[in-house]
């Protein structure tokens, strides 16, 4: 069975975001220090159509974020659009062609048809629930691994779940001061995380975990 993969930045106060979001800045105050070194690569810039960027040993690790992945999941504000009801003009921050180039599956209490674009992407928006958007999902990645790109809040619910195999932090030399914690809200979820690889870059530290769900006697 494919992987479920969760690739997400971090302040080294712990937030996902700053505080006070808004659709006008969804990473809230201070949120896109968190992502300058993926926008500074050359990696990062080719998946979005940009020339130019840097070469590091943060390229690895943005050019392994799509590696054997065959569908992607998110959470409703990393969509945008704000919140209730949809706006159907609304279809999402990436333009025509967004940079994920096959199934991607949009977690919702609202219902909205599939919004089909350019270079392979189609967005399904999903309102039952999470381990529905992730069978949906596996079923479109047709055996490959399937990513849980974030928010925070979608994060939260899969680990609280166990349903996540796999967890790349990406932490950034930061401090927000507030917003959106990323490791709130697991409900006590028996985790057990073992580092399987840390990259230390320019403005970054990379941090790969393996993740499974203890038994109730604590054994992993």
């Amino acid at each position: 069975m494919s992987r479920l993969r969760i690739s997400i930045a971090m302040s080294l106060d712990g937030f996902a975001a700053g505080p006070d979001q808004s659709v006008e800045n969804p990473l809230g105050v201070g949120g896109m220090q968190l992502h300058e070194w993926a926008l500074r690569l050359k990696a990062f810039r080719e998946q979005h159509g940009q020339e130019g960027g840097e070469v590091n040993a943060s390229t690895r690790i943005a050019e392994g974020h799509f590696a054997n992945v065959g569908a992607s999941i998110m959470g409703r504000k990393m969509f945008g659009g704000g919140s209730g009801a949809w706006d159907e003009s609304w279809r999402g921050w990436w333009g025509d062609n967004p940079p994920y180039h096959h199934p991607v599956f949009v977690l919702t209490h609202h219902p909205r048809e599939p919004l089909e674009l350019e270079g392979g992407t189609t967005f399904h928006f999903v309102t039952d629930g999470i381990e529905s958007a992730l069978e949906q999902a596996r079923a479109a990645a047709g055996g490959k691994d399937v990513v849980l790109n974030g928010g925070a809040s979608a994060v939260q619910q899969y680990l609280a779940a166990g349903l996540v195999d796999e967890l790349l932090v990406s932490i950034a030399p930061v401090f927000l001061g507030g917003g959106e914690r990323l490791f709130d809200n697991l409900g006590g979820a028996p985790l057990a995380l073992e580092q399987v690889e840390a990259v230390d870059a320019p403005g970054v530290a990379h941090i790969r975990y393996s993740v499974t769900t203890r038994s109730e006697g604590g054994a992993s």
